[in-house]
């Protein structure tokens, strides 16, 4: 189950960066490339992390899941508009899966729990940050959105349900949906996390240009 939910997160996330790349008016190239950066980014920055093979390379699998996904969505976009928002929630759903399938790795690797947690959030997290930097766009995790915070919590639930013995079968639903609902309270009611804004006052004077041969 885990695995064919990996393999869906994977779809979702391709579409996640089909849909921003098509909307900057990339060519299909393109287009591939930010889909197939979008979902695989995050996991494979954790899996070098992890001294492991990249999960795509093991399982091609995965490949075959992006293209259909971004060819799917590219079709879909020809004939029909996407629904308004139907890109922020599918990719509160590509965050919630792979923040906890990425901690689910990180618990098998035995590592720490507070590098389980910092697994999960790159998985979730660095793909769509990858994502943005090639649209040209600041990164949504470093924006006031409430989107690396949602990804932390529900890390830190998967952590301290498994440190408690939680029957497995509760443990990834309840982390995931913690993730989405976070994610989609924030979008719906326009949630920020608290931003610091530095104006010139907060700097201090430029020094004057010094005398030659100072």
């Amino acid at each position: 189950m885990i695995y064919l939910l990996d393999m869906f997160g994977v779809a979702v996330f391709a579409i996640s960066g089909a849909l921003t790349a098509g909307r900057k008016g990339m060519d299909l190239f393109g287009i591939l490339v930010v889909a197939i950066v979008t979902a695989v980014g995050g996991g494979t920055l954790r899996d070098v992390l992890l001294d492991r093979q990249a999960f795509w390379i093991s399982d091609p699998t995965y490949l075959l899941a992006i293209l259909t996904g971004a060819a799917a969505i590219l079709v879909y976009i020809k004939y029909f508009r996407p629904p308004d928002g139907s890109l922020l929630v599918a990719d509160a759903f590509g965050l919630s899966l792979f923040t906890i399938t990425g901690a689910q790795t990180a618990e098998l690797a035995g590592v720490s729990a507070p590098i389980v947690v910092v697994m999960g959030v790159m998985t979730g997290t660095a793909g769509g940050a990858m994502r943005d930097v090639l649209c040209a766009e600041v990164p949504l995790v470093l924006r006031k959105e409430i989107y690396a915070t949602a990804s932390i919590a529900g890390a830190t639930l998967f952590v301290v349900l498994t440190r408690f013995e939680v029957v497995d079968i509760f443990v990834v639903p309840a982390s995931m949906a913690l993730i989405f609902a976070l994610r989609l309270a924030a979008i719906r009611y326009d949630l920020h996390a608290p931003s610091v804004t530095l104006g010139d006052g907060h700097w201090p004077a430029p020094r004057g240009k010094l005398k030659k041969g100072a």
